[in-house]
């Protein structure tokens, strides 16, 4: 598969990060105050616009990089950032490319970063930064105290959406014992999930460019999203068949993934992405299928979930059916049989606790 240049850009940032060898040479150059341009990458594109400087072709370290770059010219390291290839060299891209760059160290990262395809960063002397540039791509790398900063709002705003979805997830988990479950109540949880699955992702995103410096805080994204990843795949298959239109799994969540942030505060667009197409149908009842509620049962393989679903159908059905009735199932002995009557029994009994208590 064909990596995008955000693929690229995510891929270099890890590698500038705080804690990386890159990071503590780019950090040295402008305390230095001397500049640089740097080529993360080398072909015979690259040794096409490469005129003077010499070939060196010596490991990589942060000093050796910080001593060439007060010498005027690029410097050309190797994809993995463990050679230093060239140095000194002038770099002599083709003109024609588009830039908006104005200055000169800019406008040519600009344009070698499009014409070879590689990472280029540039270290501004005067204005004291560093901008990045991946294909049609520039970003500027800021201090961690200014991503911190934006990441702990955002693990803010992480901690209140888990708290709501906690809320509606109980409930819709009680409706669904006492089979009350609405349109409208597996949208608020949809929604609630799509939420918090975009502002981790963010997270995520800066904990890339954190390095070293954002491992308290992968930590906690990593506590407050444990045991998430499969809830949005485990509602839609709950109520896709419900739906009425003929909607796969991936497409549904692909559905919902696109939807616009500010669409996404209405619960009509979450339920509109699994196939819940028609007007009104927010309080239209519906019954689970059981994936969800069997995927907290302890212990309990995928295919044996998956058997008991195809058998049962109903999550009513399933919590009705006795040691003896699930024991027909191909896989499941008594032990198991009780394993799976006792935990949907837990699951049905603390679900109605926690709504009416």
């Amino acid at each position: 598969m064909e990596r995008t240049d955000e693929d690229v850009l995510r891929t270099v940032l890890a590698a500038v990060a705080p804690g990386t060898q890159l990071r503590d040479a780019l950090e040295r150059i402008l305390r230095g105050r001397t500049g640089a341009l740097i080529v993360i990458g080398h072909d015979r594109v690259v040794e096409s616009i490469s005129t003077g400087g010499f070939p060196i072709d010596i490991e990589f370290s942060a000093t050796r990089l910080r001593e060439l770059a007060k010498m005027d010219g690029a410097i050309v390291v190797d994809s993995e950032v463990t050679r230093i290839i060239r140095a000194a060299t002038q770099l002599v891209p083709d003109p024609s490319i588009e830039t908006v760059e104005s200055g000169t160290r800019h406008r040519t990262a600009e344009r070698v970063a499009k014409q070879t395809g590689f990472p280029v960063i540039s270290v501004s002397q005067s204005m004291q930064i560093i901008a990045l540039y991946v294909g049609q791509l520039r970003y500027v790398i800021e201090g961690s105290a200014a991503v911190m900063s934006r990441a702990n709002q955002a693990l803010q705003t992480l901690e209140r959406y888990k708290q709501r979805l906690d809320e509606v997830t109980g409930t819709l988990s009680a409706l669904e014992i006492e089979d009350l479950a609405t349109v409208r109540d597996v949208a608020a949880v949809l929604q609630r999930l799509e939420m918090v699955r975009r502002i981790s992702d963010e997270i995520s995103e800066y904990l890339i460019e954190l390095g070293t410096d954002g491992r308290l805080m992968s930590l906690q994204l990593q506590e407050l999203i444990s045991g998430l990843h499969d809830d949005r795949a485990l509602v839609v298959r709950d109520y896709i068949e419900a739906a009425g239109d003929l909607v796969t799994l991936e497409d549904a969540l692909t559905n919902l993934a696109n939807v616009d942030s500010t669409a996404l505060l209405d619960l009509a667009e979450a339920a509109r992405a699994i196939g819940f197409t028609g007007t009104d149908t927010l309080d239209t009842p519906v019954s689970p299928r059981g994936y969800r509620m069997l995927s907290n049962v302890p212990r309990l393989p995928q295919t044996i979930v998956e058997r008991l679903v195809d058998h049962f159908g109903t999550l009513q059905r399933l919590l009705a059916a006795g040691v003896d009735d699930l024991m027909v199932i191909d896989g499941v002995g008594e032990s198991r049989a009780r394993t799976v009557r006792e935990g949907m029994s837990r699951l049905a009994e603390s679900s109605i606790l926690e709504r009416y208590v």
